[in-house]
């Protein structure tokens, strides 16, 4: 048998250690199983939360690949249900936070912090009614069933087992239709109800699925039977399969539309941001602290975003003299949202169009990454169902199991909002070095928790998507500057995004306001403006996170290139963000500067050498003082003004038990004192044994100070200057250390 030991009481344990003690031959032996480490609490903690919840919210499972529950559909909007989810939430908010982060490695801390995160938000946000509006155009259960029963989608339909897990699936819609609407009736009476307008387009939705059953969408899944059937067994399935649909969908789908129509209609707003619901402000400035993941309030963003669109503006501007256009920024929109040379007549041209990118990004990917998803990728038309209302572009991740592609969606209605040159762009957004790269290398990480393989953070993965735009020119795209202007335009857009977003919910913005904006800044087609104000409607604060994100990798590339310079490797960058999945963007931060940190410690700086026991260069890292000390260096000369960096470069000399001496050069060819001061140290030093190292943000200084107290120890000025360049003294210092010295 198997005791738990540290469960038992003191006297209960003594004595059954002596029992398992005595001579006896016949005393049972005793086998001791130690308490769990707080690395097996914390990942059978993650684990189980996880598998509950893939159980609880069957869809989710399936769209990763699992198909345990595909004959199942939760009713997660049910008081019941969202009770149990809060109650879970705690208990494992409790459960995690008893282990203790000491104990783990830095992956598991980082696992523990973000998994307290997520928890810690979703209470919080228990305070918010969101079940009580539980259908809009952009999300709703009706068309998420429409795209799993089209047989496009991540529902199977391989065997006669498949077939019936769906219509088992289409009865728990009918319930959840029961309960959406019950919901909405909560809602009408506490005023918690959606823009009217946004309702208006979900009529037309509920609409296309109407019978009749073989004529729907739903029926496609009937030209591809199981083969193995006999003539009898097929019709047998068909007929209860077309039944189903005839007798539970369509009849759940026309209740929702009559529902709306004839109750929910009359009663929704006229208003068309959050401000306008009960209590709304706070609910948005969570839901923005939950997209954003940075403290970022709406206010910030809001300003932000009328930086960015005027920034912005100006690289357009710069593109419009490339080309040589003449006429202003509004002309410039006009042209190019008019001229026919930017649009097809044929989705197939457009769709081919962005087929032709495949090749062309695959070829410059190797110098910016070494990680590569093994998943592969398809470029699909959005389905005519949902069309009028998508974005211009979406993306589904592929199944785990690598049953089924990523899925690169292209919107090919009303082509005249489709130009030309936002293909690239887009490509390099929705499929690489975009969504399908991150979200399926982010799958195939499987040393990560599987809530972090199969989660993550809006800021992050649309964050990502936008900086990877911005690496077209990196990877050979953008060559014509109109796409690169495609580029700038989607830039924009996601800039305005973070006004017109803010703009309806905090500063309370009407849709047509919305619109004005968006006309008057961009060059928008009205069909895809008319789609994305109303998206913002319907999903408010998500639209920041593109722009919030992007700012943030761009910072964070900025810092590591300033930091590390030639050292900087762009592969192993991406490899420190992509391998570890959606970091919150304040974690992520985190993590990056302490990679900038070690890979600086660690990094061999090249020094001159100019006369035995002198080195003249940049600011040492701490592999370069032991490198050094080991060489005979005793003494370290700093000449870079007082600072925060002179007090680490002080305690990382002297931690290697050198000497630190601080000799401030100021912005000017160093002085006499400077040049004194170097003579005196550089003697004693010489008098003691030891070497020198004299160094400063850059080797120029370092080898200014060199060149002037060589020709006060009688060398000749031009050979002084030779030792100069020698040293790193380059460009307009060198020119200035010539005509101080009176070097020809």
């Amino acid at each position: 048998m198997t005791i738990l030991l540290y469960r038992l009481p003191p006297l209960l344990l003594l004595s059954l250690v002596l029992s398992a003690c005595s001579p006896d031959g016949d005393a049972e032996p005793v086998n001791v199983t130690a308490a769990p480490s707080s690395t097996e609490l914390l990942h059978e903690a993650l684990e189980s939360y996880f598998a509950l919840q893939l159980e609880r919210n069957p869809l989710r499972a399936t769209f990763l690949g699992d198909h345990r529950f595909n004959d199942r559909l939760a009713i997660t909007i049910a008081p019941e249900y969202i009770a149990e989810s809060l109650a879970i939430e705690r208990s494992y908010l409790d459960r995690v936070e008893a282990v203790d982060p000491a104990a783990l490695d830095h992956a598991d801390r980082l696992s523990r912090e973000i998994f307290l995160r997520e928890r810690r938000h979703a209470i919080a946000g228990a305070a918010f009614p969101d079940h009580l509006m539980p259908v809009n155009q952009f999300r709703n259960m009706g068309n998420t069933m429409a795209q799993l029963g089209s047989g496009q989608g991540a529902q199977p339909f391989a065997t006669v087992e498949d077939f019936d897990a769906f219509i088992s699936r289409m009865v728990d819609f009918s319930r959840w239709v029961d309960q959406a609407i019950a919901n909405m009736r909560e809602g009408m009476t506490q005023q918690v109800v959606q823009p009217a307008i946004l309702m208006e387009r979900v009529l037309d939705q509920l609409a296309a699925h109407s019978g009749p059953a073989a004529e729907t969408l739903f029926a496609r899944p009937l030209a591809s039977l199981p083969s193995e059937l006999t003539a009898e067994a097929a019709d047998n399935l068909r007929q209860r399969y077309l039944a189903a649909i005839d007798e539970v969908l369509i009849p759940a789908y026309a209740t929702l539309h009559d529902f709306i129509r004839d109750e929910y209609l009359p009663a929704a707003r006229t208003t068309h941001g959050m401000h306008a619901l009960p209590n709304g402000q706070d609910w948005y400035s969570w839901l923005v602290q939950g997209t954003t993941t940075t403290n970022l309030t709406p206010g910030q963003i809001h300003d932000i975003g009328v930086a960015e669109v005027a920034r912005i503006h100006q690289a357009i501007e710069e593109v419009m003299a490339e080309v040589g256009f003449e006429g202003d920024l509004h002309d410039f929109f006009a042209f190019t949202a008019t001229d026919p040379k930017f649009y097809v007549d044929d989705p197939e041209e457009l769709l081919a169009a962005y087929e032709a990118l495949r090749e062309r990004v695959q070829e410059g990917l190797d110098e910016l990454f070494d990680l590569r998803p093994v998943a592969e990728y398809e470029i699909r038309p959005v389905e005519a169902f949902r069309e009028r209302a998508a974005a211009g572009a979406s993306y589904m991740r592929p199944a785990a199991d690598g049953s089924r592609p990523g899925i690169f969606y292209v919107n090919t209605y009303d082509l005249s909002a489709r130009p030309l040159w936002a293909v690239e762009s887009l490509f390099l957004h929705e499929a690489v070095p975009g969504h399908h790269y991150q979200i399926a290398l982010q799958q195939e990480q499987t040393e990560l928790p599987r809530f972090r393989r199969f989660g993550g953070n809006t800021a992050f993965i649309e964050g990502w998507a936008l900086y990877a735009e911005s690496l077209g020119r990196e990877l050979g795209l953008y060559t014509d500057p109109y796409q690169y202007f495609g580029m700038l335009n989607a830039e924009l857009w996601r800039a305005i995004r973070l006004v017109v977003d803010t703009g309806l919910h905090l500063h309370g913005w009407n849709r047509d306001e919305v619109l004005e904006y968006m006309f008057a800044n961009s060059s928008v087609g009205r069909a895809r403006a008319v789609a994305e104000a109303e998206r913002y409607m319907a999903i408010p604060s998500q639209a920041l996170a593109y722009k919030v994100g992007q700012l943030e990798f761009l910072e964070l590339r900025q810092r590591a290139e300033a930091a590390l310079g030639d050292s900087f490797d762009i592969r192993a960058f991406h490899n420190l963000i992509l391998r570890n999945g959606p970091l919150p963007l304040d974690v992520l931060t985190a993590e990056v500067s302490a990679w900038i940190e070690t890979t600086a410690s660690s990094r061999i700086t090249e020094f001159s050498q100019p006369a035995p026991g002198v080195w003249l260069g940049d600011p040492p890292t701490k592999a370069d003082l032991d490198r050094l000390r080991q060489q005979g260096v005793g003494l370290v000369i700093d000449l870079r003004t007082a600072g925060e960096e002179i007090e680490d470069a002080a305690d990382a000399a002297t931690s290697f038990g050198l000497r630190y001496l601080n000799l401030p050069v100021g912005l000017d060819l160093a002085d006499a004192d400077v040049v004194a001061g170097f003579a005196a140290a550089l003697e004693a030093a010489t008098e003691a044994g030891e070497g020198v190292l004299l160094h400063c943000a850059s080797g120029n200084r370092a080898g200014e100070v060199w060149a002037l107290y060589q020709v006060e120890q009688g060398m000749s000025p031009a050979a002084a200057l030779a030792d100069a360049e020698a040293a790193g003294t380059r460009g307009e210092r060198l020119e200035r250390l010539q005509e101080l010295l009176k070097v020809e």
